[in-house]
């Protein structure tokens, strides 16, 4: 089993920036897929970026050139860094772990932009 906890959420203006982090523990295996999902209100859960754990990334075009995500396999934290947030970004946002061993989710932290 693997267990994830997220931190960084909060309130900011458009414009701003904020850092979330997923730490995992647990039964990690070292070939992973971490990723940062998010669901706004009425609205279906979609992908925000993921990240391998050989580094490479993809993110929703949406998010493109302002979000940026980042892993340190030692710590087994995963980082979503946000910049110029918009009010379509608010949500909450859920760290996703995969594996050929399982998945897991954590249990979301609210973002929210003011305009």
């Amino acid at each position: 089993q693997v267990q994830l906890v997220e931190s960084g959420g909060g309130l900011v203006q458009a414009g701003g920036s904020l850092r979330l982090s997923c730490a995992a523990s647990g039964s990690i295996f070292s070939i992973n897929t971490m990723a940062w999902y998010r669901q706004a209100p009425g609205k279906q859960r979609e992908l925000v970026a993921a990240i391998t754990s050989g580094g490479s990334t993809n993110y929703a075009d949406s998010v493109k050139g302002r979000f940026t995500a980042s892993r340190d396999n030692v710590k087994n934290t995963v980082y979503l860094q946000m910049n110029s947030l918009k009010p379509e970004d608010t949500g909450v946002y859920y760290c996703y772990y995969k594996s050929p061993l399982g998945t897991a989710w954590g249990q979301g932290t609210q973002v929210t932009v003011s305009s």
